[in-house]
């Protein structure tokens, strides 16, 4: 299952983010997203679990949990969509 994540601190790395997530199982990947100038943390991400279960629990438990002084957002990831408001010149 794909997670959402965010709100997070812009202290936040992601072995910081897989070490809460593994609490609740097995973590398959991690990926904070960044400014692709400057290289900084958006404050959000997305973390994989393979165990449906686990991930579950895992969102139930974090979700408004309070992790380097701000209230975490975590959720189910809703699957990329086509933007078919985009400009076109």
């Amino acid at each position: 299952m794909n997670i959402y994540v965010g709100n997070l601190s812009y202290k936040v790395d992601e072995n910081d983010l897989k070490e809460i997530f593994a609490e609740y199982g097995e973590v398959s990947s991690v990926k904070i997203i960044t400014d692709k100038y400057s290289g900084r943390s958006k404050g959000f991400g997305f973390i994989t679990m393979e165990n449906n279960d686990e991930a579950k629990q895992a969102i139930s438990s974090l979700n408004d949990r309070e992790f380097e002084n701000r209230k975490l957002v975590v959720n189910e990831a809703k699957p990329k969509t086509e933007n078919n408001n985009s400009r076109r010149y």
